[in-house]
């Protein structure tokens, strides 16, 4: 029987840049709550961002996921992305990214596949091959299924961890996303539905079209993949901001033409925040740094106030941390954002600025993007 294969246009994964930005400017958002607030504060958060970010032309928003962690109420992409559809018409939206070994090929397929049809023409799905979260908590996804003695007594890294066979599993998941397994592969009567297998059904009518694969990395494993496959790739900036450039070099020499792109397409992640004032960014930083701190010391929580952060007496290993980490957020008014974000375009030469600002504050984080967009003269559109 023939099948009809989706194919994914390039226009879905090249965007076009607004105002004076140099490049597309794009949304990573880990649904971040701060102490004293709730899981559903942070996701009213989101939807107001994803509303502004749209108005204002920016091109995706995505979604991270990540487990186990109070501070990130992003641990169901599928989940958040349904609910920020129903409250958007044209940004993109998409995971940046779902950690494929976390979960089975078909269920993701079919995820993005009601995605898909639920926001047509405006789904990405982005895939990373860490588990997005400590080692102990990835067996409890089902990564790998090994008995408590076999895990690491400091809760890490199972003895299998399952990235190996990313690739595998990526060519698994393309296959239910195309519905095209060969005669006599043992899934070929499976279906991932929605998707195309509708189409061939009687009567059936189905879009050509299914979300574009992007591989996420922070390192060169997946900048080699999907440079080989001719996928477009998202680098992880805003925490290894040291491998970028050496990501991206690999990314683009890997690259061989396919049908989804004829030239390598790489966007990379940056934290960012904007302020009306320098000082107030320099405090919500220190206190996101301070978060991280805690989550790096295995004592994960919510995200603290900048207040919390003052009081707080940093160990000399704890500020050199944070002057580390602080040194790649791009941070300050609107106009040392913008001249921070076109330094970095300028360095690493990226397609596209996907920004994440993580603040103990919602408002703030609404109001920084708000100021990016003004600081390049972005459209507002209703």
């Amino acid at each position: 029987m023939s099948r009809r294969h989706p194919t994914v246009a390039e226009d879905e994964i090249r965007g076009t840049a607004q105002g004076t930005a140099p490049v597309p400017l794009s949304v990573l958002d880990l649904v971040t709550v701060g102490a004293g607030r709730t899981a559903t504060d942070a996701l009213r958060t989101s939807v107001a961002i994803a509303r502004l970010t749209e108005s204002r032309g920016f091109h995706r928003y995505w979604i991270a996921e990540h487990h186990s962690m109070p501070g990130v109420a992003s641990s169901s992409p599928a989940v958040i992305l349904a609910h920020l559809a129903a409250h958007t018409t044209r940004i993109r939206l998409g995971s940046g990214g779902v950690m494929l070994p976390n979960h089975a090929p078909l269920v993701i397929a079919e995820q993005f596949g009601t995605l898909e049809a639920m926001a047509p023409g405006r789904i990405d799905l982005g895939l990373g091959r860490a588990p997005g979260t400590d080692g102990a908590t990835a067996a409890a996804l089902r990564r790998a299924d090994l008995p408590h003695s076999q895990l690491r007594s400091s809760g890490g890294t199972p003895i299998h961890s399952g990235a190996d066979d990313f690739p595998e599993q990526l060519a698994e998941l393309t296959r239910f996303l195309d519905d095209d397994f060969p005669d006599g592969h043992p899934y070929r009567r499976i279906h991932a539905v929605p998707g195309p297998v509708q189409a061939t059904s009687p009567g059936g009518v189905q879009s050509p079209h299914r979300p574009p694969l992007w591989l996420l990395g922070s390192s060169g494993f997946s900048a080699q993949l999907a440079g080989s496959l001719g996928l477009p790739f998202a680098f992880a900036h805003h925490f290894s901001a040291q491998n970028t450039v050496p990501a991206l070099d690999l990314y683009r020499e890997s690259f061989r033409p396919s049908a989804v792109l004829d030239e390598p397409y790489a966007l990379i992640g940056v934290s960012a925040l904007a302020t009306d004032d320098e000082k107030e960014a320099r405090r919500q930083v220190r206190a996101a740094a301070l978060s991280m701190i805690r989550l790096r010391t295995g004592r994960p929580g919510l995200v603290p106030t900048p207040e919390e952060a003052e009081a707080h007496e940093f160990s000399p290993m704890e500020e050199e941390f944070a002057r580390s980490w602080n040194a790649n957020v791009i941070h300050g008014t609107a106009d040392e954002v913008r001249s921070g974000l076109d330094d970095l375009h300028k360095r690493t030469g990226a397609d596209e600025l996907m920004l994440t600002g993580n603040a103990h504050s919602g408002d703030i984080r609404l109001r920084s993007y708000e100021l990016v967009a003004d600081a390049y003269g972005l459209p507002t559109t209703r």
